[in-house]
C-alpha cells in the first residue's frame, strides 16, 4: 500500500495546533517500537558525549521531526541539524518547534542525503527508517563518513531482511509501496558502512516475535483501516482501548529481550579518532 499519503494527511492534521503536535509526537513515540530503541541507543550516546561543549546532531531525514524534537528538548547543549528533502514536512516541524523552548536549537534545512550539503562536523548522525527508501545507499554512508567527527557516531534503523515491510517470502510485495529494498541482511549493512570508512560497534535485532506482533496490532492494521476510509478515525479510538495493553506489553517485552532475530535492526558505527 502507499503509505506517504496517509502519514502526509496525519501530519497536517496534527500540525493545525502545538498540542496536537505534542500528542502527536507522544503517539508515535508510544505506538512506534523503533521509537522506544532509538530514543533508548540516542540519550546513551549523547549522554556519553563531553557537556562543556556544544554537540552537533544531523537528523537524517527528519520526517515530522520528533526525534529531532526531542534529542533538543532532552540535551540542552545540542544542536540539532533536522534535514529532510520534503519542505512540507520541515515547514510544519518548524512552525511547532519555534512555538517551544527548543526552537533556537534546531536548524530545519532542506536538502537530499545522496547529494549531501550541510558540512558538520557532527558528532551524532541519526538515520531513522530512510535507508530503505534510498537506492544509492553507500554514497549516502559516504557522505556521513565525511561529515562526521572523528569519533563521532552513526545510528541507522531500518526494516531487516527478516521479514522487515511485512515480507515473508520472496513472492510478497513491500507492506509500505515507497520502499526500494524490503530491508537490510544485517551483516551486508555492516559491510556497507565499513566501505565507507565506519567501523560498526553495535548490531541489534529490534522487532522479534514480541515486537513483529505488536506492530501488526498496533500499526498496520490501523494503516489498513485508514487507506480502506477515513472513517476509520471514528473507529480507531476504541480498537487501540482494546488491543493498546497488550501492544504496549509486547513492546515493552521486545526491548527487554535479546532477539536473536527480528524484522528490524539497528546499528550504531563510529567513524575512527584520528
Amino acid at each position: 500500500m502507499d503509505y506517504d499519503p496517509i502519514k502526509d494527511r496525519l501530519g497536517q492534521w496534527m500540525s493545525r495546533h502545538p498540542w496536537l503536535q505534542r500528542l502527536f509526537y507522544g503517539v508515535l513515540n508510544l505506538l512506534f517500537l523503533r521509537a522506544w530503541y532509538v530514543r533508548r541507543t540516542v540519550r546513551r550516546l549523547l549522554a556519553s558525549l563531553p557537556e562543556t561543549r556544544p554537540v552537533r546532531v544531523l537528523d537524517a531525514g527528519t520526517g515530522f521531526g520528533q526525534y529531532a524534537y526531542f534529542m533538543a528538548r532532552a540535551f540542552r547543549n545540542v544542536h540539532v541539524d533536522a534535514v529532510d528533502i520534503k519542505p512540507d514536512y520541515l515547514r510544519r516541524a518548524q512552525h511547532f518547534a519555534d512555538q517551544t523552548s527548543v526552537g533556537p536549537q534546531i536548524s530545519w534545512i532542506q536538502d537530499d542525503l545522496t547529494d549531501l550539503q550541510v558540512s558538520g562536523p557532527y558528532d551524532l548522525i541519526l538515520s531513522v527508517d530512510v535507508m530503505e527508501h534510498i537506492k544509492d545507499d553507500e554514497g549516502v554512508f559516504q557522505h556521513f563518513e565525511r561529515v562526521l567527527r572523528p569519533g563521532g557516531y552513526v545510528v541507522i534503523n531500518t526494516p531487516s531482511d527478516q521479514g522487515g515491510s511485512d515480507v515473508q517470502a520472496d513472492t510478497d510485495d513491500s507492506f509500505i509501496g515507497e520502499h526500494v529494498r524490503d530491508g537490510y541482511n544485517m551483516d551486508a549493512l555492516c559491510e556497507k558502512l565499513q566501505r565507507a570508512g565506519l567501523t560498526p560497534v553495535e548490531q541489534t535485532y529490534t522487532y522479534g516475535p514480541y515486537g513483529s506482533t505488536a506492530w501488526r496490532w498496533l500499526i498496520k492494521r490501523p494503516m489498513q483501516m485508514l487507506g480502506a476510509t477515513w472513517a476509520a478515525l471514528l473507529l480507531l479510538p476504541l480498537y487501540y482501548l482494546m488491543v493498546l495493553p497488550v501492544g504496549l506489553w509486547l513492546n515493552a517485552r521486545d526491548v527487554a529481550h535479546d532477539n536473536d532475530t527480528g524484522t528490524g535492526v539497528l546499528v550504531v558505527a563510529q567513524k575512527p579518532a584520528q
